[in-house]
């Protein structure tokens, strides 16, 4: 399984993150994670929301450029070496990963990583095969 992401292309002026997170909180919309990066002439805002589809239609409806993306969640516990241990597998079976960030999860203790990774199949069935879990939506 692997979740969508939403990413929102934003201009570089004070102002459009707040306008993104508002538009999604009045949609009762919560974000569970976010990282924003920029270029010269414009950010991205990449989410983990409640309700991929619907933050998708209402950043459309309210003229923001969005996209969808297949991302991979892991959990990552606070062990020393954890991720480096996940890195690992994927490196190992010459997986490249585009982008990640991570994230603090709910519970105390809890966190974790977003994989963006070309060939999300592919790294799920790596994954799979080293006990490696995956979230899905419900989980969030």
């Amino acid at each position: 399984m692997s979740l969508k992401q939403i990413s929102a292309f934003l201009e570089n002026s004070p102002g459009r993150v707040a306008e993104v997170t508002k538009v999604l909180g009045e949609a009762n919309i919560n974000i569970s994670a976010l990282v924003l990066s920029d270029t010269l002439d414009f950010g991205v805002l990449r989410l983990i929301v409640n309700d991929t589809k619907k933050a998708y239609e209402v950043l459309q409806a309210n003229g923001f450029i969005v996209r969808q993306t297949d991302v991979i969640i892991v959990p990552i516990s606070h062990d020393v070496g954890s991720l480096a241990k996940i890195l690992k597998i994927l490196s190992d079976e010459n997986v490249s990963i585009e982008y990640m960030y991570a994230f603090s999860g709910r519970k105390e203790g809890e966190a974790f990583s977003v994989f963006k990774i070309e060939d999300v199949e592919e790294a799920k069935e790596i994954l799979q095969k080293n006990n490696i879990k995956r979230l899905c939506e419900e989980e969030l």
